[in-house]
């Protein structure tokens, strides 16, 4: 544990029950976000390789074409 997590929770312990619980509401909600979002990054690190793959592959069996700016 870092020394400033250490302090924090040091401070915590001087706080009433119900602030204490508030605070640790909040701590959980945060930690469990993050876990979504890193869940979600993977995820989409996953698909992004397969639509690249997929592109790659249509690319090499010529159904792709070149587009130009101009076109756009």
């Amino acid at each position: 544990m870092t020394e400033l997590l250490e302090q924090a929770i040091k401070q915590l312990k001087t706080l009433d029950a119900d602030r204490q619980n508030a605070i640790a509401s909040m701590i959980l909600e945060e930690l469990e976000d993050e876990a979504k979002w890193d869940a979600k990054f993977d995820r989409s690190q996953d698909l992004l390789a397969d639509l690249a793959a997929e592109a790659m592959e249509e690319h090499h069996a010529g159904k792709t074409q070149e587009l130009s700016p101009e076109i756009l």
